[in-house]
């Protein structure tokens, strides 16, 4: 009986079918992200093939600058208003973010034509900036409105959409042979999409109108709370790109493009790993109250991750040679011994996002931001030693330093925290 009034309850069924929906958008993007690797990596060859990864390794640093007022905050206070102030609120904080996102875009196109980039990467990051002002002022605004129902199938089915229509978009312009730097375009016309049909989802569920209005104090309580957050998920990202931005200055584009190609594999895989964390953190970690249970659930969640990321590490290091050659060719052979060695960064991936859990359970931003600045530090000093001396090796030895210092912050954050 207890089991068939959990699943009665309207609540548990939205946050169930809410879960689903967003395991279904992470699988799909996640083959539809190999697919289009595969398909741009055969098609570019590995000099420009690392050009488009360093380009889009430039985005994703520059991406967390617009994340100003981000979920932790908007959501929460989104729930706290009562509905009739939810334009207001919604467009306080759209009127916040366009405004970051449109300068960041400026900043980096007026980079770009002051050369600071290779030119055929500033060509290709051009076009991929333009997601900027779509992704966090339209997307991420209305998706933080559908949080706060717990209901993000809209967004997670646009996303979804989008992504299979891109991907096929980027083969008829490989089969086509447009220029290396169109591609970049298509990034920014997804954004632009995903944007287009949640704004129209947002007005037809409040009456044919948008209704956002900006309340000053509003906007300035948006721009100074979570800056914290904000700094070190800056840091995080930093950190997780810092090796492809220093491999830029010491191997060929080439080079650059096979290790991209191994990562961009192994990312999708520690993807998995959040996914995970993510999925489980509410029941076992963010609702427990007791502190003996806080550590027991802890103790098999750290075991479980370790588990399945070593026995995923296993599967794929032996499988290594015949993944690269089948996704991205035999240009990319050289890869293969990269990817064997990237995988087995899942294991302290893995434990560091459950420890993170408890992090963001007690909302403790300033030991976020020293866990992400030290990972950043000692990452950045590991590679200044080890990949002159290793090359492309060199950079993974900096991103498993990283990783343990900033589970070892996790672990340190754990044992206070839960010995009090």
């Amino acid at each position: 009986m207890l089991t068939l009034r959990r699943f009665a309850n309207p609540d548990v069924t939205r946050a169930f079918a809410n879960i689903v929906w967003l395991g279904l958008e992470r699988v799909t993007q996640i083959v539809v992200a190999i697919a289009i690797s595969g398909v741009l990596a055969r098609y570019f060859g590995p000099d420009v093939f690392g050009k488009w990864q360093y380009a889009n390794t430039l985005l994703l640093v520059l991406a967390p600058i617009t994340w100003v007022c981000g979920a932790e905050i908007l959501v929460p206070t989104i729930v706290r208003r009562p509905p009739q102030e939810l334009g207001t609120v919604l467009g306080s904080a759209f009127a916040l973010r366009i405004g970051v996102s449109a300068a960041a875009l400026l900043l980096t196109w007026a980079g770009i034509a002051l050369g600071l980039a290779d030119p055929l990467v500033g060509a290709m990051l051009a076009g991929l900036a333009v997601t900027l002002v779509f992704r966090e002022p339209f997307v991420g605004v209305i998706n933080a409105w559908l949080q706060s129902m717990t209901f993000s199938k809209p967004q997670l089915i646009a996303s979804m959409a989008t992504a299979i229509v891109k991907a096929l978009l980027v083969f008829a312009l490989a089969r086509a042979a447009f220029a290396p730097a169109s591609f970049g375009w298509l990034w920014a016309l997804e954004s632009a999409a995903i944007g287009a049909a949640l704004v129209l989802y947002y007005r037809r569920k409040h009456g044919g109108t948008l209704g956002w209005q900006v309340d000053r104090a509003l906007f300035r309580h948006f721009a100074t709370s979570g800056t914290v957050f904000w700094i070190g998920l800056i840091c995080m990202y930093l950190f997780l790109k810092l090796d492809r931005l220093m491999l830029e200055r010491t191997i060929s584009f080439a080079d650059l493009g096979r290790y991209s190609a191994a990562q961009q594999l192994n990312e999708n895989w520690i993807t998995l790993a959040l996914m995970l964390a993510q999925t489980i953190a509410p029941a076992f970690v963010y609702r427990v109250q007791q502190t003996a249970q806080l550590r027991r659930n802890l103790v098999r969640l750290f075991a479980m991750t370790a588990v399945l990321m070593i026995a995923g590490a296993l599967v794929l290091d032996a499988l290594a040679g015949f993944i690269i050659g089948r996704v991205f060719g035999p240009a990319y052979a050289g890869a293969a011994g990269i990817f064997r060695w990237a995988v087995w960064l899942s294991v302290p991936a893995g434990i560091e996002a459950i420890g993170n859990l408890v992090v963001l359970k007690y909302q403790a931003k300033f030991v976020l931001l020293a866990k992400w600045v030290l990972a950043l530090a000692i990452a950045f000093a590991v590679n200044l030693v080890a990949i002159p001396r290793l090359g492309s090796y060199g950079a993974l030895v900096g991103l498993a330093a990283g990783y343990v210092a900033a589970a070892c912050v996790n672990f340190y954050y754990i044992r206070l925290k839960l010995a009090s």
